[in-house]
């Protein structure tokens, strides 16, 4: 999904956000797929059933993942929280997917595909051993319907319709033919990040726009696991699939629990009452390295932590709302925040080590696609810069120190803050310290919530954060002038309302580029203009830092397989190939209660971690974890 990136060129209703990155040496693989029919036995993680041993087979053993951000929602058709399309990506198979070893293009409900000579033209070969967890079988008819939905129903296309915007036409010419035309060449077409549906059960719905798939149990799917229960911010419960072609899951249920705050998260997973905790503070990774039975996860992430700044919030129609400070749509204010921000204390200070420090828009985990600036081109904590820059633009500060502009104004900005995010607050007193030496205020507006000011453009500056998957596209995207809302009451795909000509150029470019040099090449030139215009200030790559119990969990497979992450992964490895331990098996029971006491003493900090909730009608950003 990720959507250009938050994806472009989008229908006239909103066109949802980010469907990803490509990783080391995937830009060449999900493009250069194009040749060739995918092979019928993908290089995957060796079936759970097969990675059993006698001492952990079947014997009731719960998996349950501690969660703190809500669920958007259970239809395909609506989610876009990492979350929401975490669980998606259990229960519905995709048509390809991404090798768990190095995140290269393999079989996923289609086995195999191939363009025409013009690249117009895609057929794809459904499997036959597929079935919806109903006991129908799954077929080309249920691909041909659900990316037809997309194509005529805007509200089908909200979280994805990026990736068919430019679909012509698509037929399922018989049970294991699908057949896609396209408008122009498509560059994702072995990176089509679609959750496909049961046609048979979807063509009963309604209104698609508050259809949220979250009434009626088990939902029916055809991916490793079932969905079987919801409950909104306390828990959301799946069944393995017993017919999953590739082989069942061998824990019997996996359980996402919700938690408001970090530490009673990881307190519950000292006491065994959790199996795994994603996303943990330094600190608390520390504390749990010593801990008994207890494995901590430190990996290069597949995020980036930033500060987006409001350019000006407006619609299509050309009409502009909300309350961004008018000074941010001056680059030389943008440059001079730009230059007054230490990465390097961010990294060091904040996270502890525990990330890179940020430059480009892509994380340098996908190679192919990892851009830096240039020595010239760089802008480097350079504080005396930063006022050299607001001086020669008029800005000067009074007699109290404050800067002003040309209309008396002074530079106070805000900056939207996740409450639950401990990153965003320790980051926000060092902007508040590093920018006051320039005559700049900040407020630090911390709220449970941010997605209405965010929605509204009621915000000057807001901490952001992106997982990327292995296609650029869907993150770009977000950043284009089709994904801003039609009209100031409706909802875009737009992350912050960017809209600069010259980086959609290249993104349109980079859309129809099949050549995964030049693709890569114009993928490059898009950061560096999202550089240059200072709207995206990319402070750290975040190190995946998870934890787990190895009392619970005899093993599980990371993505890359060398030195990956757990959570939050491009494709379903990490919890469809894990393994219980003899003891887990034999006494696994779940818990509903909320963990109480047992609070690890690591200091003030909660731990983002990802959670269950409902989502209304607009764009929620609730967690810097928001985006697949």
């Amino acid at each position: 999904m990720v959507m250009v990136t938050k994806v472009p060129s989008r229908p006239a209703a909103p066109r949802r956000l980010l469907r990803l990155l490509l990783a080391t040496g995937v830009a060449a693989t999900a493009l250069s797929a194009v040749p060739q029919a995918a092979q019928a036995s993908p290089a995957a993680p060796a079936a759970p059933v097969a990675q059993a041993t006698a001492d952990a087979k079947s014997g009731g053993a719960t998996l349950t993942v501690a969660v703190s951000q809500s669920i958007d929602s259970l239809s395909p058709f609506l989610a876009q929280k990492l979350t929401s399309t975490s669980i998606h990506r259990l229960a519905y198979e995709y048509l390809t997917n991404y090798d768990a070893k190095d995140a290269r293009t393999i079989p996923g409900l289609a086995t195999a595909w191939s363009p025409s000579a013009d690249k117009l033209t895609w057929t794809y070969t459904i499997r036959e051993d597929s079935k919806w967890s109903d006991g129908k079988p799954a077929t080309a008819e249920d691909a041909a319907w659900t990316f037809n939905k997309m194509m005529t129903d805007p509200n089908a296309a909200t979280a994805n319709g990026s990736f068919t915007a430019n679909f012509k036409k698509v037929t399922a010419t018989d049970p294991r033919t699908l057949v896609i035309e396209l408008k122009k060449p498509q560059a994702t077409m072995t990176a089509l990040d679609v959750p496909i549906v049961p046609k048979h059960v979807w063509e009963k719905v309604g209104d698609f726009s508050k259809f949220n798939n979250d009434q009626q149990f088990p939902i029916v799917g055809n991916g490793p696991f079932v969905i079987t229960d919801f409950k909104v911010d306390q828990y959301i419960k799946l069944k393995p699939n017993k017919t999953f072609w590739r082989g069942a899951p061998q824990f019997d249920e996996l359980v996402f629990k919700y938690y408001k705050d970090g530490d009673a998260a990881v307190a519950a997973l000292q006491k065994g009452e959790v199996s795994f905790v994603p996303n943990l503070t330094p600190a608390q990774a520390a504390a749990l390295k010593s801990q008994k039975n207890i494995k901590v996860n430190d990996a290069p992430g597949r995020r980036f932590f930033a500060i987006a700044t409001n350019p000006g919030a407006r619609s299509q129609d050309g009409k502009t709302f909300g309350n961004g400070h008018k000074a941010l749509l001056d680059p030389a204010v943008r440059k001079a925040l730009f230059l007054a921000v230490d990465r390097t204390t961010i990294v060091d200070k904040v996270f502890q080590g525990h990330a890179v420090e940020g430059e480009g828009y892509i994380p340098p985990r996908f190679g192919s696609y990892f851009w830096k600036p240039e020595n010239a081109q760089k802008r480097a904590y350079d504080p005396a810069g930063a006022e050299k820059v607001l001086d020669a633009a008029g800005y000067r500060k009074n007699g109290e120190g404050k800067r002003v502009g040309k209309d008396g104004k002074a530079l106070d900005f805000r900056i939207l803050c996740h409450a639950t995010d401990p990153n965003d607050k320790a980051i926000g007193k060092y902007l508040q310290e590093w920018w006051g030496k320039l005559g700049i205020g900040l407020k630090v507006e911390c709220l449970d919530s941010v997605s209405d000011p965010w929605v509204k453009g009621d915000y000057d500056l807001a901490f952001d954060g992106w997982s990327v998957n292995p296609d650029p596209d869907y993150v770009l995207s977000i950043h284009t002038c089709g994904t801003l809302p039609a009209t100031p009451k409706d909802s875009g795909a737009t992350d912050n309302f960017i809209c600069d000509k010259e980086f959609d150029t290249l993104y349109a470019q980079q859309a129809v580029e099949y050549d995964a040099a030049k693709r890569a090449d114009l993928v490059k030139r898009m950061q560096s203009r999202l550089y240059d215009t200072g709207y995206m200030n990319i402070m750290a790559y975040p190190n995946a830092l998870e934890a787990y119990r190895t009392d619970q969990i005899k093993s599980i497979t990371t993505m890359p397989e060398a030195a990956g992450n757990l959570w939050g992964q491009d494709g379903y490895w990490s919890w469809w190939s894990a393994v219980p331990t003899a003891s887990a098996a034999s006494s696994g029971d779940s818990d509903d209660s909320s963990p109480t006491g047992l609070i690890l003493g690591v200091g003030a900090a909660a731990i983002i971690l990802v959670g269950v909730g409902v989502w209304a009608a607009r764009r929620r950003r609730t967690s810097a974890d928001d985006r697949e």
